[in-house]
């Protein structure tokens, strides 16, 4: 009569039964943590992707798109702004850097009081605290025929001027947000996964098949 197995060799090597599912599910976690702790030791936070939500990107993004973050103080580009780890359009171009998701400036996830979720848009360029930014802005992207008639301008505090790339307006200029301080961006967008933030996107109001 073999000798009866032990319970450890059972969960190891049955292939069958409640033993077999506990060892699948153990197992399953486990990677999935591990690719977790991966993803987080590389980007510096949690969660390190976000699903875009509109078109306001395109055609460099678009919703449903899966984003992997890192945190700007990671992997900084040479042209940088100051210590923010972030390049606007500006200051790339002053560099000759090239361009991330088509176009030159850092593509930042921000957080404003204005909007429920994080806005992912481009860094255009810095202002200073009660600078006039109107003769530094692209006309193309305001409605004004001055500072006066500028959302935000005077710019109320020092940060990143910021536009989606398929949006006609500064986000400062059409008021979704303030000059975005450096403390309110999450992460800088670094490459995109076509679709895959459809499933978390759900079907919502913004989910792929609104």
């Amino acid at each position: 009569m073999p000798p009866e197995e032990s319970l450890l060799s059972r969960f190891l090597h049955t292939k069958s039964g409640p033993l077999m599912v506990l060892r699948e599910t153990l197992s399953t976690v486990l990677l999935v943590a591990l690719v977790g702790l991966l993803l987080f030791s590389v980007s510096g936070l949690w969660p390190p992707m976000v699903a875009v939500e509109s078109g306001s990107m395109q055609p460099n993004m678009v919703r449903g798109d899966l984003v992997f973050l890192t945190e700007p103080g990671r992997f900084a580009p040479s042209a940088a702004v100051g210590e923010t780890g972030i390049a606007t359009t500006e200051s790339a171009a002053a560099a000759g850097s090239g361009g991330t998701f088509g176009v030159a400036g850092s593509v930042v996830v921000y957080d404003t009081p204005s909007h429920p979720s994080p806005i992912i848009h481009r860094a255009r360029f810095w202002v200073d605290e009660g600078e006039n930014w109107y003769d530094e802005a692209d006309k193309r992207y305001i409605s004004a025929e001055n500072c006066e008639e500028l959302l935000n301008c005077p710019a109320p505090n020092a940060g990143f001027v910021t536009k989606g790339d398929a949006n006609n307006r500064y986000d400062q200029a059409n008021g979704l947000a303030e000059p975005v301080r450096p403390a309110e961006v999450r992460g800088l967008a670094r490459f995109r996964i076509p679709a895959l933030g459809c499933i978390r996107l759900g079907f919502g109001p913004n989910s792929c098949f609104a």
